[in-house]
């Protein structure tokens, strides 16, 4: 096994993270935030040196800006364990995420749920500033909902379904999610079976089917700045009066045009931008 690596800028993280989870034939690649340097990394692994090769000049090729990428050749063991090192445990509220391989060793404080998560390749373990934004805002929720077991709450553009699945364990019955990425709805529906998360939560379908009938009492949506804009009508139209509408993976340096934009609609009883190092989340909640 091989593997390229290369160190990313923010916002080269944002622009590649975008054409790795949307492009066919980048399932080796795999993105990650290290919380204990700081840094943004891209990581692809590689069944031969040549694929390796061919793997970095391709991405490159698809990138408008210069990043040095390391290869090196790993062992069974270092393969099996090249990814585990950057992703730990976190929790918030009462809610821990925590890594599959910790099963059976991970201390669960008396009352507390979990999340059990196997990253994988290519998506996501929630080890990331937009997640734990979007997680924030959703426990925040639950303490401004009426009833968390009839409260409709929707993830939008789900990816592994982390998000959703987070949702159920803070006691949202009624929690789902959608994707445009078939890929994406299958490792959504393992990582819930894993959680002992039962139902037909996610569906493979883009904003329009995934929003039809709208009345979301809280809909998450995790995407990028311009695919919520964009979208914007779809979004606000989707949200039941008193409804929130969470929205992240924005810059921070985007996250004022982008709460500007979506409070144009006028519908909403207030706005909210919090920021975690260089993300931000909006919440807007919707008036009666």
């Amino acid at each position: 096994m091989f593997e390229v690596r290369a160190k990313l800028s923010q916002s080269e993280f944002a622009s590649i993270e975008t054409l790795i989870f949307e492009s066919e034939g980048m399932e080796n690649w795999n993105l990650y935030e290290n919380f204990d340097d700081k840094g943004y990394w891209v990581q692809g692994v590689f069944e031969t040196e040549r694929e390796a090769a061919a793997g970095k000049d391709r991405l490159i090729s698809e990138i408008d800006f210069e990043v040095e990428f390391s290869i090196m050749e790993l062992a069974d063991a270092d393969w099996k364990d090249s990814y585990r090192d950057h992703f730990h445990p976190w929790s918030i509220g009462g809610l821990h995420w925590v890594p599959l391989w910790l099963k059976g060793e991970y201390s669960l404080p008396d009352g507390d749920e979990v999340v059990w998560l196997d990253p994988g390749m290519a998506f996501g373990t929630g080890n990331h500033a937009t997640t734990r934004l979007c997680v924030e805002q959703l426990i925040a929720y639950r303490g401004s909902a009426a009833d968390a077991k009839v409260a409709r709450v929707v993830d939008a553009g789900c990816g592994s379904g982390i998000l959703a699945i987070s949702a159920v364990k803070l006691g949202f019955e009624r929690a789902c999610g959608f994707d445009i990425d078939e890929d994406a709805i299958r490792i959504a529906d393992e990582n819930a079976a894993v959680n002992g998360v039962e139902g037909d939560r996610f569906r493979n379908s883009g904003l329009d089917e995934g929003l039809e009938g709208g009345r979301i009492d809280c809909l998450i949506a995790n995407i990028l700045a311009n695919v919520l804009v964009d979208n914007s009508r779809l979004l606000v139209d989707a949200v039941a009066p008193r409804g929130w509408l969470i929205l992240s993976g924005i810059l921070s340096k985007e996250a004022d045009d982008v709460a500007a934009h979506f409070a144009n609609a006028s519908v909403w009883n207030s706005i909210q931008t919090d920021k975690l190092e260089e993300w931000a989340s909006v919440r807007l909640v919707k008036a009666d």
